[in-house]
């Protein structure tokens, strides 16, 4: 089950979610509507190692916007801050983002009870698109969760990606013991 608008709404006035900066003009029928920041970053290096930090170079994307490519793999974020303390968060590419050939997530669209932070981007594209800083880029869903929290993301021990910045995180792989 996925929460209706009139859900979202009670409980960001609960608490339970929080989006900073909020405009209500986002929240759809049952989705709210994330921007891209004002930052992109890609790898140093082409080859990635999986059991290594594989470090990044962080830009801001100039008013005039930025020409992404196919087959070079960008990270972006949120311009979204978000906290969700009692569901779990979808992040979804927009049908419009879609349209362009922007995939907004390789893998991790889904958050964790107790996800805060902004949100990085996992971005491609299908061939090259010019992109903004504050254009719609995404949608996020919440669904209630069946059962207690024991542990909430926010609070457990070694949760890589908790408190994201308003900049691109690499991946933390690295960080896994394999």
């Amino acid at each position: 089950m996925i929460l209706s608008d009139s859900r979202i709404l009670q409980e960001i006035e609960k608490g339970t979610i929080l989006i900073s900066p909020y405009d209500r003009a986002c929240l759809g029928s049952n989705s709210y509507d994330v921007h891209l920041g004002s930052t992109l970053a890609t790898y140093r290096e082409h080859i990635l190692d999986a059991k290594k930090h594989n470090e990044i170079e962080c830009f801001e994307i100039p008013d005039e916007g930025f020409v992404l490519y196919p087959h070079v793999f960008y990270l972006g974020v949120t311009l979204e801050y978000t906290e969700t303390h009692a569901h779990v968060p979808f992040l979804e590419g927009k049908s419009s983002t879609g349209r362009l050939g922007i995939d907004i997530h390789a893998t991790a669209g889904k958050g964790d009870v107790g996800f805060c932070g902004n949100w990085t981007l996992e971005i491609s594209v299908k061939q090259p698109v010019k992109v903004y800083k504050g254009m719609p880029i995404g949608q996020l869903i919440y669904f209630p969760v069946e059962g207690e929290i024991l542990v909430s993301y926010n609070q457990k021990k070694g949760a890589k990606y908790n408190a994201q910045p308003d900049r691109p995180i690499e991946s933390m792989m690295w960080k896994n013991k394999f």
